[in-house]
C-alpha cells in the first residue's frame, strides 16, 4: 500500500498543451471545449438559438401585455371582449362602487383591457331588477285595498331594457366623438378609446343594482335618500375617470362636459324612480247621488 507521501497529482498531455497555449485559459473552458471536439468529431459546433430568441420574444410579448388584434368582422376580436376570469370583474365592480380620489377607473383597473362581459350582465341585471322591484312595490303599496286588483305589467321589463341600454350605448358613444373632436386629429395620450369609454359607463350603473332592490321599501323620503346616494357614487367613477381628459380643455368646455356627464347620469336615476316606483294615485269615487223627495212626488203623480 502507498504511503500518503507517495501520493502526486498525475498531469494529461492533452491539458498541458492546452495550458501551454493559452496560459490564461481555466479548466472548465479546457474540459468543455475538449467535450465538444469529442461528441463533434472534430467538426465545429454550432448552435442554433433562433427558437431561443423567437421564445424570448413571445414571452417578452406576453409579459408585456401585448397581444395580437383581430379586425372587427371576426368572431375573435368579439370573443375577446369577453375574455375575462370572475376575478377581474368582481375588482371591476369593487372599483365602480369604491371610488377613490385619485384613482382614475380605466387606468387602475381596465389596463388597457377592456371587456363587454361585466357590462353586459350588468345591464341585464338592473332591466329585470327595476322591472320586478317596481312591479313588487307597487303591490306592496296596494295590497290592503280591496279594489285593487294585481296585474302583472310585463311591458315595465321592456321599457327598461330600451332606456338602458341604450343610455349604455348611445351616451358612451356620444362622450367619446364628442372627445375625440375636442382633441383634434392627433391623439392624446390620456384619451379613452370606444370600447374603454362603454366599459366604465357599463361598471357604473352596477351601483342602482342593489338601490333599485331598496326602492322597494314604501318610504318614499328613504328611496331619494338612495337615489342621492347611488347617484354620488356611480358620478364619481365618471368623473373621476373623465376629468383628466377634458381638463386640458378650456375652463368652461371643461366644466360643461364634467356637467353633462353627472346630469345625463342622474336623469337615468331619477327617470327609473319616477316612472317605476311612482305612487298610485287613488280617485275617490263618486258619491251615490239619492232621488230628493220632489223628484219622487212627482214621479208618483
Amino acid at each position: 500500500m502507498a504511503s500518503p507521501n507517495d501520493l502526486q497529482f498525475q498531469e494529461f498531455e492533452e491539458a498541458a498543451e492546452l495550458l501551454s497555449a493559452d496560459p490564461e485559459a481555466t479548466t472548465l473552458s479546457m474540459s468543455a471545449s475538449d467535450n465538444l471536439t469529442r461528441a463533434g468529431g472534430g467538426e465545429d459546433v454550432k448552435l442554433d438559438l433562433s427558437e431561443d430568441e423567437h421564445d424570448e420574444e413571445e414571452s417578452s410579448e406576453l409579459l408585456g401585455g401585448q397581444k395580437a388584434t383581430s379586425g372587427f368582422w371576426t368572431f375573435e376580436y368579439y370573443e375577446s371582449l369577453f375574455n375575462v376570469d370572475t376575478v377581474q370583474v368582481l375588482d371591476r365592480v369593487k372599483g365602480s362602487v369604491l371610488p377613490l380620489p385619485g384613482r382614475n377607473f380605466i387606468k387602475h383597473y381596465l389596463r388597457s383591457n377592456p371587456d363587454l362581459y361585466g357590462p353586459f350582465w350588468i345591464c341585464v341585471t338592473l332591466v329585470f331588477s327595476v322591472a320586478i322591484s317596481g312591479n313588487l312595490s307597487t303591490f306592496l303599496s296596494e295590497m290592503g285595498n280591496p279594489a285593487y286588483h294585481y296585474r302583472p305589467q310585463f311591458h315595465r321589463v321592456t321599457i327598461a331594457a330600451v332606456v338602458i341600454f341604450m343610455y349604455a350605448w348611445l351616451v358612451p358613444i356620444g362622450v367619446w366623438g364628442f372627445l375625440t373632436w375636442r382633441q383634434g386629429s392627433e391623439r392624446q395620450i390620456g384619451a379613452y378609446s370606444f370600447l374603454e369609454t362603454v366599459c366604465v359607463y357599463g361598471y357604473s350603473l352596477f351601483i342602482y343594482i342593489p338601490t333599485s332592490v331598496l326602492w322597494i321599501i314604501p318610504f318614499e323620503w328613504l328611496r331619494w335618500v338612495l337615489i342621492v346616494v347611488a347617484m354620488v357614487i356611480s358620478g364619481s367613477v365618471l368623473v373621476l375617470t373623465f376629468w383628466p381628459v377634458v381638463r386640458d380643455d378650456t375652463k368652461l368646455m371643461a366644466v360643461a362636459t364634467v356637467a353633462t356627464i353627472v346630469v345625463l347620469h342622474a336623469l337615468l336615476a331619477v327617470g327609473c324612480k319616477m316612472y317605476f316606483f311612482q305612487t298610485a294615485v287613488h280617485i275617490p269615487a263618486p258619491a251615490p247621488t239619492t232621488p230628493s223627495l220632489q223628484t219622487l212626488v212627482t214621479k208618483q203623480h
